[in-house]
């Protein structure tokens, strides 16, 4: 069975998860990362992304995210095609990788950017990347270039970041700077291997 020992992380759009990860991963830890995934398998799925979207998605055999995300993130009916579609594939290989990480039965992670909008994983422990509100939006639209019109609507898209915080057994505090960060990475680890060890 997959999921035994796994712990989603999560957060929003811009909270620093993909940093997160990696100073996890710098820390001993390992971890599932379904973004790269899907980005592997959207990419591999171009000609569906092709004919479902046309021709305009498409850069040579990759899917130019950045203009499917502006298409998707406007028109819902869209965006369920697409997650519909790719989330049961995303899933498949994120299970298989589970009942690896499982084997060795020692927690990992699984980066889930919406673990909790979409409820598809029974993984009963979950870490949540906190920034707050203001401070998300600042860091996305910075990184994006986007206007905060859009950036807004990108962020709203997902369940609000306070509500992620209440729902998560675990926290981890990305609201000053990297070697804060590292210091709450650090000590989250240690909290782990506390438990299991």
């Amino acid at each position: 069975m997959a999921f035994k020992y796994a712990i989603a992380l999560t957060g929003g759009i811009a909270t620093g998860k993909s940093t997160v990860a990696s100073l996890l991963a710098l820390n001993g830890m390992r971890v599932i990362d379904a973004d790269t995934i899907s980005h592997k398998i959207l990419d591999a799925s171009h000609l569906w992304v092709k004919e479902t979207f046309g021709e305009e998605f498409i850069d040579g055999i990759k899917v130019n995210r950045e203009k499917l995300g502006g298409l998707v993130f406007s028109n819902e009916e869209k965006k369920k095609l697409l997650e519909g579609y790719l989330h049961p594939k995303i899933r498949d290989e994120i299970e298989q990788l589970s009942v690896k990480q499982d084997s060795f039965k020692f927690p990992y992670l699984i980066d889930i950017p919406l673990f909790f909008e979409k409820g598809a994983y029974d993984i009963k422990e979950s870490v949540v990347v906190y920034t707050p509100a203001d401070v998300q939006l600042q860091r996305f639209m910075k990184r994006n270039a986007y206007p905060e019109e859009e950036s807004l609507k990108r962020i709203a898209s997902q369940m609000p970041i306070d509500e992620k915080k209440d729902r998560a057994t675990w926290v981890i505090d990305n609201s000053k700077n990297l070697k804060h960060l590292q210091q709450e990475v650090e000590d989250f680890v240690e909290k782990i291997k506390g438990i299991y060890l």
